[in-house]
């Protein structure tokens, strides 16, 4: 565990905002891709939903490798260089991935566009890792405390809002709306791409001053197998990143079937960007609350809440239609309260983790991303096998269809009960990590001050 004098005061505001910009381009991949791709696929592409919850899912199961392979390498960087910034200019590729996954040639229906969307997915996903990486273990590579890395991923969470925020509501009109086209799709990823490129670069610049404000020493070790062996043996962060997974392939299910949602349930696919800005904005605003709340009653507390409150929400939107849908959006909102302590949180415990293990910040972060990429497969996948369990009909850009009443039925239950018993299960796999009251113990004295 580091001690006082290991830490330093509070972090300058502008090196923060510079760090944190770069989630702004990351938002974007978060948020587009697993709020429109199960629905581009089956409702624009005319591809079944069992093949399109594949599409999305069997390039996912290639990070559970990737990410820890890019942690060891992120590792092994900084040993020799000093930085992780190689890896980090890599990645700002993504850009280039995000615009060919909806730029599917105009002959491809099916399998055939299936298979292209998938291999997008793959190269987006891995130039994804090589930048979110070295990113996420910035924190544990400073000089600070407790409540300083909470504030530090603070900041990175409004940012990271606000990309979800405008690429959600931006990304659905870009497309068309509710007469999207193929041609919208490939505008709305060439128009997106770009300000991804913009603000992934700022980050790396961010990185860079933090760095030279507040870096700690060289830990001297470069990962590798025994690195990942001591990361997966730590009982601490093994549940921590169980209780992640379950939370991100909840919140990863929500965001899926938000368009399916608005236009069975809701009768209205105009209401997709009602939803989501229902679902993100909160996030805006109570962040900073998050925050006072982990510095009043701890990291750990806090998130107990938020699952809490999430499947309290989730009930809610079980009910559909006949609950009214003032009641139903703000049920959304009460989704997106509990989403911004789930994304403040566990990504601001794990660096606690790291500096009470054994420091190989990339390795561990490379676990970590791992962990949250599969969840954002098994979400959409989730969601489509319950499409598909109800009888979905899929459909090509144009086509109208009838949906069966056991396909509307699917729809509300795999957006409603499906993730309130994902996150009880969450909640319950949270509450078996204990170190938070020691790492908030050991950085008080300095975490105070700020």
């Amino acid at each position: 565990m580091s001690g006082p004098d290991q830490q330093t005061a509070a972090l300058p505001r502008g090196p923060l905002l510079g760090f944190a910009a770069g989630s702004l381009g990351m938002g974007v991949w978060v948020t587009v891709p697993g709020l429109l791709l199960l629905y581009f696929l089956t409702d624009v592409l005319a591809v079944t939903p069992w093949l399109a919850g594949l599409a999305l899912l069997l390039p996912k199961v290639a990070d559970v490798l990737l990410h820890p392979w890019i942690g060891h390498r992120c590792d092994v960087e900084q040993a020799r260089r000093g930085d992780r910034r190689r890896l980090l200019l890599l990645g700002c590729v993504l850009p280039v991935a995000f615009a060919a996954l909806f730029a599917v040639p105009g002959g491809l229906t099916g399998a055939p566009a299936a298979a292209w969307v998938a291999v997008a997915f793959v190269a987006g996903n891995l130039l994804f890792a090589a930048y979110q990486v070295p990113y996420l273990a910035t924190p544990a590579d400073l000089r600070i405390g407790y409540d300083e890395r909470t504030r530090l991923m603070a900041f990175r969470m409004v940012v990271l809002t606000l990309g979800i925020l405008v690429s959600g509501l931006l990304a659905p009109l870009l497309t068309g709306g509710d007469t999207a086209t193929r041609g919208g799709y490939q505008r709305m990823g060439v128009l997106l791409a770009v300000g991804m490129l913009a603000a992934m670069l700022v980050g790396v610049a961010g990185i860079a001053r933090l760095r030279r404000s507040a870096a700690a020493p060289a830990a001297g070790h470069t990962g590798g197998w025994r690195a990942l062996a001591a990361a997966l043996r730590d009982r601490q962060f093994r549940w921590l990143v169980a209780a992640y997974l379950a939370m991100s392939t909840t919140t990863h299910l929500v965001l899926a079937g938000v368009p399916y949602y608005a236009e069975y349930e809701l009768g209205r696919p105009g209401l997709t960007t009602v939803l989501v800005a229902a679902f993100v904005a909160p996030a805006l605003l109570v962040t900073p609350g998050w925050l006072v709340v982990a510095r009043r009653f701890g990291k750990q507390r806090a998130l107990l809440a938020a699952q809490g409150a999430f499947a309290v929400g989730a009930l809610v939107l079980a009910v559909g239609r006949p609950a009214g849908l003032p009641v139903l959006i703000a049920a959304v909102a009460v989704l997106g309260v509990a989403f911004a302590g789930m994304q403040l949180l566990p990504f601001s415990m794990v660096p606690d983790v790291i500096r009470a293990g054994t420091g190989a910040a990339g390795t561990y972060t490379g676990v970590w991303t791992a962990t949250e990429a599969t969840g954002a497969a098994l979400g959409p996948w989730a969601y489509a096998l319950c499409l598909a369990a109800g009888g979905f009909v899929a459909s090509a850009a144009g086509e109208s269809v009838v949906q069966p009443d056991s396909a509307l039925a699917a729809i509300r239950w795999g957006f409603g009960l499906l993730p309130a018993a994902a996150m009880l299960v969450a909640l319950l796999l949270q509450r078996r990590y204990t170190l938070d009251g020691a790492a908030r113990a050991a950085d008080r004295p300095v975490g105070a001050a700020h």
